[in-house]
């Protein structure tokens, strides 16, 4: 779908750029060499892992096969989402963007072993995309990407639910 058109590009037609609390998704894609996948935003040029927002009449794992698909080409089943943490801590997950727009995000974090389709970014939202060993992300980062993959370790090494 893209930005223009989306649930928030409605809800800022009425509110300008005051902060949104917007529920959504982020996908860490693991290969079979243990590598993830880490694109580079086009709007500011940190590397992140694909995420977006949920849509109205969707749920996180929805956004999650959505955004996976609109920002690399490739296709993730809702069946191989892993749900490993949840992110909300508005000290980390509030995103400013280059035009002023201020979002709380509250996402639900999954992993995917599992997807089909060639790697192809969307070019819209993305510059590169390309795996990269979990313990050497590409720099700069997005801060709240680091935290994910710091859960993503903890939940690893302890099989539990990580929610900061």
């Amino acid at each position: 779908m893209g930005y223009i058109g989306s649930y928030i590009w409605s809800l800022r037609q009425e509110v300008g750029h005051r902060r949104l609390l917007v529920p959504g998704a982020q996908v860490l894609l693991v290969d079979e060499e243990g590598r993830a996948l880490f694109q580079q935003r086009a709007d500011n040029g940190l590397w992140e892992i694909p995420a977006g927002a949920c849509e109205e009449g969707g749920d996180f794992a929805d956004a999650a096969v959505r955004e996976v698909k609109e920002e690399t080409g490739l296709v993730v089943r809702r069946e191989d989402l892993v749900p490993f943490a949840s992110l909300s801590d508005p000290e980390v997950h509030t995103l400013t963007y280059p035009n002023g727009d201020v979002t709380h995000c509250f996402a639900l974090c999954f992993a995917a072993r599992a997807w089909s389709g060639e790697l192809s970014p969307g070019l819209d939202e993305v510059r590169q995309a390309d795996f990269h060993p979990l313990d050497r992300a590409p720099q700069p980062l997005l801060p709240s990407t680091a935290v994910v993959l710091e859960m993503f370790h903890e939940h690893t090494a302890t099989g539990r639910f990580q929610a900061r």
